[in-house]
């Protein structure tokens, strides 16, 4: 008789662990966004949000939480229980840049993150103003040359990461552009389309208008592949500085500490999710690639990142204001 009672006590322990197993899985889900509603982040999270309810089978909310260029909600993240319950959307400026140009990091964001998945990516276009003489990425590095006492980058702010690949064109070709940083994309691309400034490297959505409307003209894209739209614009690998490549990325992290099965099923959820028609046509026609990876991959990703983009800014010296 104490052998069944036993046994039926052990019974009903295992069957209430899975209970509250069951319950944890289908606890509520939020996605922290670091920046304003509407932008190119905030975007990528409700596009993936009622995507990522179906396949996770529990309710998905979506809260903005902006402030410091993404630091603020990174920072709210780490004291987030590790139960895969609050995920955030992850770009380069806050887990590459930001936190490595702070007298103190605020965090680390390798080791103090669950890296879940990539999810997007976007090569950069290099824009000149349509009445610059230089046509080419090495024209242009000449003229930069036989121009040292003019020549100009813009940025939309220091620190961003139109700053930074302006710095790495001065590392890997050897000039001395001038960084004139402003307060946001759109009136350096003004001052660009006037030859106030002399290049602007950013996304596709920020210069390509003026590209096509005859303002600007492109001499390299920093992506692996060319721009479907600019199929006469070489890659910076084509035009000879494989140094200048990179993209920019997006992607799922969760605080440090989440169980090993809980980040692959989140990270198999957003790969189903961003596998769907809908998901995929909404993000593409954002300017995105679908890029998908494991969370050991994308783990690696912003290691390789941190590591490439501190050398960068410790040699321009950049600090955050």
């Amino acid at each position: 008789m104490k052998m069944l009672i036993t046994r039926v006590a052990a019974f009903a322990a295992t069957a209430a662990l899975a209970a509250i197993a069951v319950a944890q899985s289908n606890k509520p889900v939020r996605i922290i966004v670091g920046f304003p509603p509407g932008g190119g982040i905030d975007l990528i999270a409700r596009t993936l949000q009622p995507a990522l309810q179906d396949e996770l089978k529990t309710t998905v909310i979506v809260e903005n939480k902006p402030g410091a260029g993404g630091v603020v909600a990174a920072q709210e993240l780490t004291r987030a229980p590790a139960d895969g319950s609050t995920i955030l959307i992850a770009n380069m400026g806050p887990f590459a840049l930001a936190p490595n140009m702070a007298e103190k990091r605020p965090y680390d964001p390798v080791k103090d993150f669950t890296h879940i998945a990539q999810s997007t990516g976007a090569a950069y276009i290099a824009a000149i103003p349509a009445s610059h003489p230089a046509n080419t990425l090495a024209e242009f590095v000449a003229w930069a040359k036989a121009n040292a006492d003019k020549a100009t980058f813009a940025s939309g702010g220091s620190g961003s990461i139109t700053h930074l690949n302006g710095e790495l064109l001065n590392a890997q070709a050897g000039v001395k552009l001038l960084h004139v940083p402003y307060k946001g994309s759109a009136p350096a691309v003004t001052d660009l389309m006037g030859g106030t400034v002399h290049l602007l490297v950013d996304v596709a959505a920020v210069v390509m208008p003026n590209i096509k409307g005859g303002k600007l003209k492109a001499i390299y894209v920093t992506g692996k592949t060319r721009n479907s739209e600019l199929p006469n614009i070489p890659t910076v690998r084509e035009a000879g500085f494989p140094g200048l490549e990179t993209s920019g990325w997006q992607g799922v992290v969760a605080p440090a500490g989440v169980p090993a099965d809980v980040a692959k099923r989140l990270s198999d959820a957003v790969g189903r999710s961003l596998a769907r028609a809908d998901v995929k046509a909404k993000l593409e026609a954002s300017g995105s690639t679908i890029v998908h990876t494991s969370p050991a991959e994308f783990a690696s990703l912003i290691q390789s990142e941190n590591e490439r983009w501190t050398k960068i800014i410790k040699a321009a010296n950049i600090k955050l204001d």
